[in-house]
């Protein structure tokens, strides 16, 4: 690295080769420089998180989605395993999110959060928005970030649960309005400048990576970014950079050099210390066995009897004679389809006798009292579970007027039998309303238990959880259950036996095949692994 005198100089040999046109020895540095337009450009808008990115990454092998929710509970909806949290640390514009993007690549998880420490700036009081207007705030002060908020969300977010990110719009200095959600994943990539500064901090990281970077270089980057990115004149970041960055650099930043596990010089260029880095957190991913234990769900409640929160609809000539319909395999798609949307009816309004209700007076036409009941709660809203829940929406459309619906998509691993959550809209502000939340079938509850999770994780309340299916297996009901032991659960029949594939004995068959009259592609599942055909 070259020393701060050597720095100091290429900083004025910039500011005189842009002032006037004129040097030398510069010249090579200017070549890197993008063209400066001396007339003021209208500011583009940089924040922390561009909202008009795809929450993924896609390389040659596979998808990897950096927003989601990984498959870490057990029979008991408990988490297993905490996240592997790395950390990257290193000087402006060293490169940490090249690092992070080609370590993410590299691993080959499906799923990664890649956290940036520049969201959590503090809100700047009036008098700092001025200072920071005329280039006279110190954003790369210890003091600049929010560390409490930080901690508190880094650590729910390895404890896998969802978190609310600041949004930070470079231009303004200030957050936006609207904070995104992120959900825990199998690896979180945590980068920023003052990652190693705080005791908390390097607490909740697992591995702690500083990304070297010659100065010369991060100040080259630095002018391309914030001339170019954020719309600042070149006079003030130089400025910026004399007055604060530097001086921070040298302060705070290079000295936690001595706390990384690994040093990586070159950043993104090293191709090499990257391999390294992504071995060690295979191998770590390996011991911690982020994985679903299809076996431990299967045998977890044998011989256990029925939870009370499981209400089955009355088994009448009716209800049963529809059953032989639909689990007959020779019925034809539109029997199929017929007899399984009068059942859902049925489901539908039995589910709804769970709500909650209240003595009500009204007047009949003939002026009299009539003495009824009135639904007690702020609202209803209905979740349908991709693909073949959403078959249960007319149903719930037809008694409910207006409801409101939301839907998740949840498949399954082939490999590994994990469930996986791809798709997620929910209406805003569920947190009072009763949700019923629909599966046409349910075997062993990993995608109920998901779907369930991820409510919770929007403030849902457990008790107005309704969990509405057509058929569910005696392993899904208590995995649910003794998982969720307020949500209720309601059903047309419970089979008793799941086969090695974890499909329903006796069974349905795969309902979304059978409904939509499509033959399901390999990794395709409604739910888990779906009901044998």
């Amino acid at each position: 690295m070259n020393t701060p005198a050597y720095s100091g100089a290429l900083i004025t040999g910039c500011w005189a080769l842009t002032s006037d046109g004129s040097g030398s020895s510069e010249e090579s540095l200017d070549r890197l420089l993008p063209p400066v337009n001396m007339t003021l450009s209208p500011r583009k808008r940089t924040t922390s998180q561009c909202k008009s990115e795809p929450p993924l990454l896609r390389t040659s092998k596979r998808t990897i989605y950096t927003a989601g929710r990984p498959p870490w509970y057990n029979e008991q909806g408990t988490q297993s395993k905490e996240a592997f949290v790395i950390g990257l640390c290193g000087g402006s514009a060293c490169g940490k999110t090249t690092v992070a993007r080609k370590i993410t690549e590299a691993l080959d998880v499906p799923w990664v959060v890649l956290l940036s420490m520049d969201s959590f700036y503090k809100v700047l009081s009036p008098e700092e928005q001025q200072l920071a207007a005329s280039n006279d705030y110190n954003f790369d002060h210890v003091d600049a970030f929010d560390f409490v908020l930080l901690v508190h969300t880094l650590r729910k977010l390895k404890q896998g649960k969802s978190v609310k990110i600041p949004v930070y719009d470079f231009t303004t200095h200030g957050r936006q309005k609207e904070w995104k959600i992120v959900y825990g994943a199998s690896v979180i990539i945590f980068e920023g400048i003052m990652s190693f500064a705080d005791k908390e901090l390097l607490k909740l990281l697992d591995m702690k990576i500083f990304v070297d970077t010659d100065s010369d270089i991060r100040l080259v980057r630095r002018l391309r970014r914030d001339i170019t990115e954020r719309g600042r004149e070149i006079e003030g970041v130089i400025k910026q950079y004399n007055k604060f960055v530097k001086p921070a650099f040298e302060q705070y930043i290079e000295p936690t050099m001595r706390l990384a596990d690994i040093v990586v010089p070159r950043g993104g260029a090293n191709m090499v210390a990257i391999d390294l880095i992504v071995q060690h957190v295979h191998s770590q991913l390996e011991e911690r066995k982020l994985r679903w234990d299809m076996a431990a769900l299967a045998s977890a409640h044998q011989f256990q009897p029925l939870p009370e929160t499981l209400s089955v609809l009355k088994s009448t000539p009716q209800v049963r004679g529809m059953h032989t319909i639909i689990r007959n395999k020779e019925t034809s798609r539109d029997e199929f389809i017929f007899y399984s949307k009068r059942l859902m009816r049925l489901l539908i309004e039995h589910a709804l006798s769970f709500l909650p209700s209240q003595s009500f007076t009204v007047q009949t036409p003939q002026d009299q009292d009539y003495d009824g009941r009135t639904f007690h709660g702020k609202r209803i809203t209905g979740v349908s579970i991709l693909r073949a829940g959403e078959t249960m929406e007319p149903a719930l459309r037809a008694v409910c007027k207006d409801v409101r619906i939301g839907k998740i998509l949840i498949q399954t691993n082939q490999d590994t039998g994990e469930p996986e959550l791809h798709y997620l809209r929910l209406p805003k502000d569920i947190t009072e309303d009763h949700v019923i939340l629909m599966d046409c079938t349910v075997s062993t509850g990993a995608a109920a238990m998901m779907a369930v999770r991820v409510l919770l994780d929007h403030d849902a309340q457990e008790e107005k959880i309704f969990l509405v299916s057509l058929l569910m297996a005696e392993m899904g009901v208590h995995s649910v259950a003794y998982a969720f032991p307020q949500v209720k659960i309601i059903t047309t029949a419970v089979d008793k036996k799941v086969n090695d594939l974890f499909h329903i004995i006796p069974g349905i068959g795969n309902f979304g095949d059978r409904y939509f009259g499509t033959d399901a592609p390999p990794d395709w599942s409604d739910e888990e692994p779906e009901e044998a055909s």
